[in-house]
């Protein structure tokens, strides 16, 4: 057997080893749809038999179980020396989680401490996971549960069998009801301690009405009734409208004068006692008539009594055909309105939309690439021609690259999502994906591969348009690796592009792409600079293998952001695919000399075709159990952070993600530091921390509130209340130092 006949064994041999890996499809492909929503799969409940044990009871849907050791709940600090109780399950060796044991039906959790003498209440942090009979798992949950604890045998019984009524009935999940009274609130509310004049505080529905009506076609009539002896915050009330997308919401909200009032939760603030119309200017894309939906959140309180949650209302409304059409583009949906930009303003923006890029340079995300255009450029040396072709078909790759991210961008917000810069990360598939792209350099740098090598016999001019193309793609891969970096002036630059008409949009990214890509385009179109390049020869061979290592790593990081989001065995899939995606490479390349050229190919297209079938499987796997959170550091939740900031503490919330490299930096550099502990200690600021890298929608709506256009997010929230005070995306000390100082005060 000749050795030619023994390595074609060896490559069927390996390439049905990878197709029985990769090929089987994983365990929970089916249909999801049919899957019952979590918590009705999983219902969710907990009451306190006495003071020192609270019961946690999950009512488990048939056909579905939950892990036992995925259960945990943890409660606040009033509740101290808990321990969790959980009762024997059924044994299961499980194809995930290895040998574990499992509930149907029913399971009953006993947490048991000591609470505080004064503790009417406890706060319960609750996370579990379950799955299907089907093969189907559910992401790891977490819900927030108050459960009202009964009140101390010394106290008045009445007073306190009141409380217990009101505060007791229900355990409040978060997220099911944003609607509804804080529990500690209503308990409050009997208690003469607590200052509440009235008997009882109303419904949130009967306390603060809300109706929007059409007025003219261009616009409409919003109307907020505070029922007598509650009032409603001007400042902390909100518009936005959906399912019309060609209305914009011009200006400010038109409020008439509000009365001036010291609130014990916030301050001197604005409200109204009484009923207030709001008028709401509309401008619209088309004189057709439309539908739409007009959201409103807004918050009040009972004067001298409890102070509710954020509320939303939601009002459908027919716009009838006719009125003023408008040529002006409409801002995202659920924004808050702006200005319309100045001449100085567009200027600005593009300025800092220039700087930014032409920084971005310098952030370690956009590392490789630089590596890649430094080998190129490099060899331009050859003649000012070549080098001035370089940078021009590098700059043309950048430029269309931002503009159509941009305009990716830009679409999906008018049409209703929130996304912002660095977004595609989040998908698995989009991390994989760039994973390959990294690893096909890096091999193509050490000479497994000659990318478009098969061009070279057609002749001069195609083997220069492969030069041209590779240096215009260099440019597209720049652009994609670079969009989990914020460099300093991009934030600025950004939020304009993201409220702006599209036209101005488009410019402010096309200025992004020309300070990314102004350094080479520098050296190629000036001579002076160009001739200072170093001359060709055969140490170039050396570089570019050295080059192909930072591929590699790029590779590698990618491959630990995608183990965050889909855990082991996402990462066995894309390596998988990772393996065959270099034998299909490796093939490709020995057919340039094979006698069965074709044959040679063919098993090589088959390869790479074997690496691209796991991708699809990453968006079905289920995301990784959560890390507990480290020492001092507090998982974000909406209500955790209006319930601490209702307490008057100072709170730094960080959003953050394992893609975000300007994330992983400021960690490194300041956050992750005994300075950063030691400042938070002297604030008496709680550190809040919200990881965005899987979709997120409560980090994603926390973003819109802040008209963050991505991550990092820095807001350190006040004491007393207060807007929050948004840092720069690039941190020191000193930045932190000074947020936490002006907080505390």
């Amino acid at each position: 057997m000749n050795r030619g006949h023994c390595i074609w064994q060896m490559t069927v041999v390996l390439l049905l080893a990878l197709t029985g890996m990769i090929a089987t499809p994983p365990a929970r492909a089916v249909n999801e749809a049919d899957l019952l929503p979590v918590d009705q799969a999983f219902v969710l409940s907990a009451h306190a038999s006495d003071r020192s044990h609270v019961e946690i009871d999950w009512q488990i849907a048939k056909g579905y179980y939950l892990y036992r050791e995925r259960m945990g709940a943890v409660p606040d600090a009033a509740f101290a020396q808990a321990s969790l109780q959980l009762p024997e399950g059924i044994r299961k060796h499980d194809p995930f989680f290895g040998d574990v044991q499992i509930y149907h039906d029913r399971v009953v959790a006993t947490l048991t401490g000591t609470p505080a003498a004064s503790a009417q209440f406890v706060d319960l942090a609750i996370k579990y996971q379950g799955c299907a009979d089907a093969g189907v798992c559910y992401p790891p949950q977490k819900r927030n549960l108050r459960v009202a604890l009964p009140a101390v045998a010394a106290g008045p019984v009445a007073q306190a069998q009141t409380k217990t009524d009101l505060a007791g009935a229900v355990a409040k999940i978060d997220g099911t009801a944003t609607a509804a009274v804080s529990l500690r609130a209503l308990a409050g509310a009997h208690d003469p301690s607590s200052g509440a004049t009235d008997a009882a505080a109303l419904p949130p529905e009967q306390a603060f009405g809300f109706e929007a009506i059409v007025d003219t076609p261009n616009r409409l009539l919003l109307r907020f009734t505070p029922a007598k002896g509650y009032y409603l915050y001007r400042d902390k009330t909100t518009v936005s409208t959906a399912g019309g997308n060609s209305l914009v919401l011009p200006g400010p909200l038109q409020w008439p004068a509000a009365k001036a009032y010291h609130d014990e939760h916030f301050g001197d603030v604005a409200v109204y006692f009484d009923p207030v119309e709001v008028p709401l200017p509309l401008l619209r894309q088309t004189a057709d008539a439309q539908s739409l939906t007009v959201t409103a959140n807004f918050q009040g309180c009972q004067d001298n009594g409890i102070c509710y949650p954020p509320m939303q209302r939601s009002v459908a409304l027919a716009l009838p055909a006719g009125g003023t059409v408008s040529t002006m583009q409409p801002i995202p949906p659920g924004a808050a309105p702006r200005e319309l930009p100045s001449s100085t303003s567009i200027w600005l923006a593009l300025l800092l939309a220039l700087g930014g890029g032409l920084i971005l340079n310098l952030m370690p995300c956009v590392l490789p690439v630089l590596s890649l255009k430094a080998l190129s450029l490099v060899q331009s040396g050859e003649s000012r021609a070549r080098a001035r072709g370089h940078a021009l078909w590098y700059t043309a790759g950048v430029v269309l690259a931002f503009a159509a991210l941009g305009g990716v961008v830009i679409g999906l917000r008018q049409a209703g999502s929130a996304l912002g810069w660095g977004f595609q990360l989040q998908q698995p598939l989009v991390v994989a994906g760039l994973a390959y792209v990294m690893l096909t350099v890096g091999l193509a740098l050490s000479g497994v591969v000659q990318l478009g090598a098969g061009l070279a016999g057609v002749g001069q001019k195609l083997t220069e348009t492969y030069g041209h193309a590779g240096d215009f793609f260099t440019g597209v891969l720049a652009v994609v690796v670079a969009s989990p970096c914020t460099a300093p002036f991009m934030g600025g630059a950004l939020a304009f592009a993201f409220a702006a008409p599209a036209t101005l949009a488009m410019a402010v990214f096309v200025a992004l792409g020309i300070g990314l890509a102004l350094p080479f385009l520098l050296i190629g179109l000036v001579p002076a600079l160009a001739s200072r390049l170093p001359k060709p020869g055969a140490w170039m061979e050396t570089l570019k293998q050295l080059l192909a290592f930072p591929m590699y790593l790029t590779a590698a990081w990618l491959i630990s952001v995608l183990a965050s989001q889909r855990g082991a065995q996402g990462v066995l899939y894309a390596l998988a695919g990772a393996v065959a995606l270099a034998l299909g490479l490796w093939l490709w390349e020995r057919g340039r000399y094979a006698k069965r050229q074709h044959l040679v190919r063919g098993f090589a297209v088959v390869a790479v075709l074997l690496a691209i079938m796991p991708l699809p499987a990453l968006n079905r796997l289920p995301t990784p159990a959560t890390a507990p959170s480290q020492a001092g550091i507090v998982p974000y939740s909406a209500s955790k952070l209006a319930e601490l900031r209702a307490n008057g503490q100072v709170v730094f919330v960080d959003i953050t993600a394992d893609w975000c490299i300007t994330c992983k930096a400021n960690e490194r550099a300041v956050l992750a530091r005994p300075a950063f502990a030691a400042a938070l200690r002297t604030a008496g600021a709680v550190y809040m921390v919200g990881d965005y890298t899987n979709v997120d929608a409560p980090i994603t709506a926390f973003l819109g509130e802040h008209h963050a256009v991505g991550i990092p997010l820095y807001v350190v929230y006040p004491r007393g209340g207060g807007d929050g005070e948004v840092l720069p995306n690039i941190l020191t000390q000193a930045i932190v130092d000074g947020a936490l100082a002006r907080a505390s005060r």
